[in-house]
C-alpha cells in the first residue's frame, strides 16, 4: 500500500484537474512514469498526460485498473463519484478527503447502518426512498449509490484504519425487506470478526439516557489530530478547531462505549435478529417474476434468466429447466459474481 503524498494540496477549479492531480500523486509515489503507468492498465501514456493536466475526463475503467496497479484501495474511483455526484450534501465531499486518510474511527450510529457497513442492497433501499420523498432526483440515485460503495473501501485498505461503531438497537430494524435485511445483518457478522473492527450496540433498553445528539463521527488524521465530522438533513461539516466540542462529543462516546453491550453479546444479538428474517423466506414467490435471458449466458448449453424488479434479490434460473429449482442472489453477492466474472476471475464462460 502506498503513502499519500500530503504535499500539492493547490485547490484545484475542475473535477477533471482533481482526479489528474490525485492520479499524478499516485503515480509519482509508486515510482512510475506515465509510459510505465500506461503499459500497466493497458492505456496510452498521451492520454494518461491528458487526464493528469485535466485537459482529459479520466474515464472509469482507467481509474479502476489504475486503482488496482496503484494499490490504493479504490480511492480514484471514489474521486470520480464523489466529484460526478451532484447529490451529496455540502461539506460531505470534504469530509471524504479526511475518511479516506484517517488512521481510526469512533462511530455513533442511530436508526441506520453506518455507511461504511451497507451491503448494495441496504444502500440502494435507503437511496431509494430518498429518491421517492423527493430530496435527490431519481436519476442520480445510482451516483449516490456508487460513491457509498466506494467509501468502504477504506475498511480494507493496508495498513487498515482500526474502526470503533456504536449503534442504538434502533440500526437493526428492518429496510428494503427480509432478504435485504438478513444480508446485512450477514455482513455485520462478517465485518464485526475483522481484527481491526469493534462493533457493539447500545440497547433500547438504556431510554431516556441515550445521547439525544447527532450521530457523529470521531476520525483521528495522520498527523494524530482528532476531528469530528457532524451531519444533519441539511449539511454536514467537518470539526477540526472546536477543541471543547470535540471534547465532549469523545466524553459523550466513551460513555456510549461503556454503557452499550460487549462486543460478544452485540454479535449474538445480530445473529438473534439474522434467524428472525431467515423465517420469513422464502420471498421470491412473493410476486410473479417476469423472467429475462441474462446477458452472461453463453448461448450455447449454459443459459440463465434472471427476474429483476425485486427489492434488494435478484432469482435466477436455468433456462431450460423453468419449473426447476431456483437460487436468490442478494444484490451485493450477484454484483460480485458479474464483477469477477468481467475481470476474469472465473476463467472463460
Amino acid at each position: 500500500m502506498i503513502t499519500v503524498p500530503q504535499q500539492d494540496t493547490d485547490p484545484t477549479p475542475s473535477p477533471h484537474e482533481a482526479i489528474g492531480a490525485q492520479l499524478r500523486r499516485f503515480r509519482k509515489a509508486r515510482g512510475l512514469t506515465q509510459i510505465e503507468l500506461g503499459k500497466l492498465i493497458n492505456y496510452s501514456d498521451s492520454l494518461i498526460s491528458l487526464i493528469e493536466t485535466g485537459q482529459r475526463p479520466a474515464p472509469l475503467p482507467l481509474l479502476q485498473r489504475a486503482d488496482k496497479v496503484l494499490d490504493t484501495c479504490g480511492a480514484l474511483e471514489l474521486l470520480y463519484w464523489s466529484t460526478k455526484s451532484s447529490t451529496l450534501i455540502g461539506g460531505f465531499r470534504a469530509y471524504i478527503e479526511h475518511e479516506r486518510k484517517a488512521t481510526a474511527f469512533k462511530v455513533y450510529e442511530l436508526n441506520l447502518i453506518p455507511g461504511l457497513l451497507q451491503t448494495r442492497g441496504y444502500a440502494s433501499a435507503i437511496i431509494g426512498a430518498e429518491a421517492r420523498r423527493g430530496e435527490i432526483p431519481q436519476d442520480k440515485v445510482s451516483e449516490r449509490l456508487n460513491v457509498r460503495m466506494a467509501r468502504q473501501a477504506v475498511l480494507y485498505q493496508e495498513p487498515a484504519p482500526s474502526l470503533h461503531i456504536v449503534m442504538e438497537e434502533s440500526c437493526l430494524r428492518p429496510v428494503g425487506g427480509p432478504f435485504v435485511m438478513a444480508e446485512q445483518l450477514r455482513r455485520l457478522e462478517n465485518v464485526a470478526g475483522l481484527p481491526h473492527v469493534t462493533l457493539q450496540i447500545a440497547p433500547s433498553s438504556l431510554g431516556e439516557n441515550l445521547p439525544t445528539v447527532w450521530p457523529f463521527t470521531l476520525l483521528t488524521s495522520p498527523d494524530k489530530k482528532w476531528m469530528a465530522y457532524l451531519e444533519t438533513i441539511q449539511r454536514g461539516y467537518v470539526e477540526r478547531d472546536d477543541e471543547n466540542e470535540i471534547r465532549s462529543l469523545a466524553r459523550t462516546y466513551d460513555w456510549l462505549q461503556a454503557q452499550a453491550l460487549s462486543c460478544a453479546d452485540s454479535l449474538a444479538l445480530i445473529r438473534t435478529r439474522l434467524k428472525e428474517f431467515h423465517t420469513m423466506f422464502p420471498i421470491a414467490a412473493a410476486k410473479p417474476a417476469s423472467w429475462l435471458k441474462s446477458s452472461y449466458s453463453s448461448g450455447g448449453g449454459n443459459c440463465i434468466e434472471v427476474a429483476p424488479g425485486h427489492p434488494g434479490i435478484l432469482p435466477v434460473r436455468d433456462s431450460k429447466d423453468p419449473h426447476g429449482p431456483q437460487l436468490t442472489f442478494g444484490m451485493d453477492a450477484w454484483h460480485s459474481f458479474i464483477t469477477g466474472i468481467k475481470s476474469g476471475d472465473f476463467g472463460t464462460i
